[in-house]
């Protein structure tokens, strides 16, 4: 079963049941439905359009549930307008769907959590991560928005903003998680730059491509991380870099500073850097201090803990996060970084085995481990 496959025609049946009339979460129930089928089929007797497949499944499973909620009148209605046997049309409705989700009767926070979910392929649990909320929280909000679109035609766009949130938490759980959806992010990004034209969406897309050219690099043969002062530079995509600075200082020149672009900016002083040791740390912790600006987010003050020990020392970013809250995630990584970057290898070790407990992901849990597996041998030798 092409697991790819199935996820990559979601996004288009759904916006076929959506332009159909259903409802945005009995047409999500619906294509869920019909993926399960497909498990349970396509091994023993694959479609010749898969596509189309799933939209007469997901459809049909839509009326059957319509047909138990809703008078006959109606349920007939429906019926009538079932899509026959054939090939569909091969149109890619992604971008489309995602401002539909925007939904102006939806709290950008809420839209940007349901369509994580039913178009962006991720889980409750990585989406809570991502908004550092527990996930039966996550899970809560969700359902609200549910709630508040079902019965509701998608006739009205949500904003560009709205959008642009969502596809940067795809990006990063693309980037970084357990799900390989970074290159689609990229790819909708580059629709999203030709239909619009706003410094935030080229701030995106710049970031994106930054970030994506150290992909190659970012992990060892055997799948451990990689962290980014010990990478092989030589392993990033100066194409990508290229482009991607292009697309920043185009975007920086229109004097509309925003989120992305600020953390292009840090992105792209990374990139232009030739050795660990060449970074400007100093006009990195100016770019955090405009990004705190513009965010008073939390997760941009932990990074500018460690931006403010690489360029004033490590007492100097201990005595940053000595202000931040101990709770949020990967804050004892960097302390433990910044622990031994001052030279206290005992607390540093301690701190990195404590880290590996909370690691939300198996590669970062080892990661952590061998760093304090390692702190631990230079003490004993």
């Amino acid at each position: 079963m092409n697991e790819a496959l199935l996820r990559s025609l979601t996004p288009s049946v759904l916006a076929v049941l959506v332009r159909r009339g259903a409802d945005f979460a009995a047409a999500e129930d619906a294509v869920q439905d019909a993926l399960v089928e497909a498990v349970r089929v396509w091994p023993a007797d694959p479609p010749r359009d898969a596509k189309g497949w799933l939209v007469t499944a997901a459809w049909r499973r839509f009326l059957d549930a319509t047909r138990a909620d809703t008078a006959r009148r109606r349920r007939e209605d429906h019926v009538d307008e079932e899509p026959g046997p054939g090939p569909t049309p091969a149109t890619d409705d992604t971008l489309q769907l995602y401002f539909l989700c925007a939904h102006p009767s939806l709290t950008p926070s809420s839209a940007v959590a349901l369509t994580l979910r039913a178009v962006g392929g991720l889980t409750t649990r990585q989406i809570a991560q991502a908004y550092l909320v527990p996930e039966a929280t996550m899970a809560q909000r969700i359902s609200r928005a549910k709630r508040t679109v079902s019965g509701i035609r998608f006739d009205r766009h949500g904003d560009v903003a709205t959008v642009l949130r969502v596809l940067y938490l795809v990006f990063n759980e693309g980037y970084s998680g357990d799900v390989d959806l970074a290159a689609e992010a990229i790819r909708l990004t580059r629709q999203l730059a030709a239909q619009v034209d706003h410094p935030e969406v080229a701030g995106l897309l710049a970031l994106m491509l930054l970030h994506h050219a150290r992909r190659a690099a970012r992990t060892a043969p055997d799948g451990s991380l990689v962290p980014l002062a010990e990478q092989e530079r030589g392993r990033w995509d100066t194409g990508s870099i290229a482009e991607g600075v292009e697309i920043l200082q185009a975007a920086l020149a229109r004097d509309r500073l925003g989120e992305f672009q600020a953390q292009a900016a840090i992105a792209a002083l990374h990139a232009d850097a030739l050795t660990a040791e060449g970074t400007d740390w100093v006009q990195i912790v100016e770019w955090y201090d405009e990004l705190v600006r513009l965010t008073d987010s939390p997760v941009v003050c932990l990074n500018r803990a460690v931006a403010v020990g690489e360029a004033d020392g490590a007492r100097a970013g201990l005595a940053a996060l000595a202000a931040l809250d101990d709770s949020l995630p990967r804050h004892t990584a960097v302390a433990a970084y910044l622990h031994e970057r001052d030279g206290d290898l005992v607390t540093a070790a301690r701190l990195y085995a404590e880290a590996a407990q909370k690691a939300p992901n198996l590669a970062e849990r080892d990661h952590l481990t061998r760093q304090a597996a390692r702190l631990n041998a230079r003490r004993r030798h």
